[in-house]
This record gives structure tokens, sequence and C-alpha cells, in this order.
């Protein structure tokens, strides 16, 4: 089976999903926060692993033959569910627009986490090296990513972003 099939469930879940409930939301989350320095390269990085995730499955199949296949799919399946609900609390902002509901109370950053989890289930169906290369090096640059953001959120919200950002773990 092609491993492409893994992906149609972020895509339909990212942008139709997320499009259906809220449009402003997901203009939001296609919104990236003004960046310096090595920011700027961390997001070329971002783009171009992100790129890659989302295409290099097209030429990759999905091992079934071993215990693999069962925690693939138990940490895709994990990676799915938080997709899902990170999107819908997303999709739903305070009236201050800051999202502080749902996985947004354990995490200020639960999308960039259930990516992280959906393709290491994805590495994981896959058994693939090069992939889960890919994905670190995503995960990586989405850090500076974030780092940036924060610096934006506590410019844009101020005291609140700031006492919510003392309250709630950057990832988990």
């Amino acid at each position: 089976m092609n491993a492409f099939l893994t992906v149609i469930p972020l895509i339909l879940i990212r942008f139709v999903l997320l499009g259906l409930l809220n449009k402003e939301a997901l203009k939001r989350a296609a919104h990236f926060a003004p960046m310096y320095g090595k920011e700027k390269a961390a997001l070329w990085i971002y783009e171009i692993s992100n790129i890659l995730i989302l295409v290099y499955p097209c030429f990759l199949k999905i091992k079934t033959d071993s215990y693999w296949l069962y925690l693939g799919l138990a940490i895709y399946g994990l990676g799915v569910l938080l997709c899902l609900v990170s999107v819908l609390n997303f999709a739903e902002p305070g009236e201050n627009g800051i999202n502080q509901k749902g996985l947004y109370q354990i995490s200020r950053n639960p999308m960039y986490v259930a990516y992280f989890v959906y393709f290491l289930g994805c590495c994981l169906l896959t058994r693939s090296l090069l992939l889960l290369s890919i994905v670190i090096v995503f995960q990586i640059s989405a850090h500076w990513i974030i780092l940036s953001e924060e610096r934006w959120c506590a410019g844009e919200f101020g005291q609140e972003y700031i006492n919510y950002r003392k309250k709630v773990r950057r990832y988990i």
C-alpha cells in the first residue's frame, strides 16, 4: 500500500476541516510571525522539510510484515486524533484571540506536537530512516518558528499571553 495514503487525513484535517470550521482560523494557521536572523533560515528549512514530508511518502510503501505495523498504526492513530482535536480547538480561540481551551491547556503548541506524533507513526509504518530524518529536521526547524511565534504573541497579547506562557508548557 502506498504511504501517501497516510498524508491524506492530515491534509483533510489541517486544510479542509479547518477551512470549513473557521476561514479566519485557516488564515491564522498560515500566518508566520516576523522572523529575525537564524529564524529566517529555519523558516526555509521548515518549508522545504514540510514539502518533503508531504511528497516523499508518494515513493514509500507501508510495510505490513511485522509488529512495527501495529506500533506504527497506534502512534499514527494517536497523531490523527491529536491533529483533529488540536484543529478543532484552534478553530475556536477565546475572545482575546488566545487559544486556551482543550489541548491548549496542556500545550501551547498542540498542532506541532500532533504533527510530530503523526509523522512518527508514518515513519514506523514505512520504516523509512530518511523520512524519520526529514521529520526530525522539520521538528527542529519548527522549534525556531515557535520561538518567533511566542515573541510575536507576547507583543500582540501582552501580559495575558505571558501569564498563559507561565502556566502552560511549550510542548508537553
